[in-house]
């Protein structure tokens, strides 16, 4: 296993410390860049309108269609760190 990758999953434990709960952009960054990191460009079909929690997650993912898995597990990394205030 990599560096980049025990440093992934060392956020997605990280993350569950955070005292305080993220604003909803942060919660789509992590929640897109996470989808990115491990599973890559979206995939399936996009939710109906009226279920706007599940379209806004897969709208977030969907824009970082294209970026690599790597750089979205290292920017996933950054934000957790960011949040964490280290």
């Amino acid at each position: 296993m990599s560096d980049l990758d025990q440093s992934f999953q060392q956020a997605q434990v990280d993350v569950k410390t955070l005292t305080s709960k993220p604003s909803n952009d942060d919660l789509l960054s992590l929640y897109s860049l996470f989808k990115q990191g491990s599973k890559g460009d979206a995939e399936g079909k996009r939710p109906g309108r009226l279920d706007m929690v599940n379209r806004a997650k897969y709208d977030a993912w969907a824009k970082l269609e294209g970026t690599t898995q790597d750089s979205a597990k290292q920017s996933y990394i950054d934000l957790v760190t960011r949040l964490l205030g280290q």
